[in-house]
């Protein structure tokens, strides 16, 4: 299959999976949508190292959540455009919740994401965030133990 539609497979199956957790890291919509294209960039030229297609997800996923920790790093700035005005919650609760996951440190956010709306494991979550599985674990526990301190019993993690 030539790499052009390739490409064009990854962007209709992935893009808006990568950028919800761009933007669940970085808060911003811009830079969301630049660190995908960034992903998609590194995936062309590195194409010629996939000799398979199951690992590319996991790959894309990787580098659009770096690329999105790049840019906050970068910047250092607070959000300009809310995650809630872009994908807004159902309810009240839902936005409560949101609300207080927007709230957390950019890796913590990121793990909450790529676990409870992305559906990884803590083993992957850790080789997208290039840390160790005890990180990731350790990170995840402790999102979850600040979200419960700050949401008081309303959500059960």
């Amino acid at each position: 299959m030539p790499h052009s539609d390739r490409l064009e497979q990854l962007i209709n199956a992935h893009s808006t999976a990568l950028f919800k957790a761009a933007l669940s890291v970085t808060g911003n919509r811009e830079d969301a949508e630049d660190a995908v294209q960034e992903a998609y960039l590194k995936f062309l030229e590195k194409r010629s190292e996939f000799d398979g297609e199951g690992r590319e997800k996991a790959w894309l996923m990787r580098v659009c959540v770096n690329a999105a920790l790049d840019r906050l790093r970068e910047k250092k700035r607070h959000p300009t455009e809310e995650l809630l005005d872009i994908y807004p919650a159902p309810d009240e609760r839902t936005e409560s919740i949101m609300s207080t996951i927007l709230k957390l440190p950019a890796n913590e956010r990121a793990a909450i994401h790529l676990f409870y709306f992305e559906g990884y494991q803590t083993d992957e979550i850790a080789k997208i965030l290039k840390c160790r599985p005890g990180t990731a674990r350790s990170t995840l526990s402790r999102a979850r133990e600040r979200l419960r301190r700050e949401l008081k019993g309303e959500l059960e993690l």
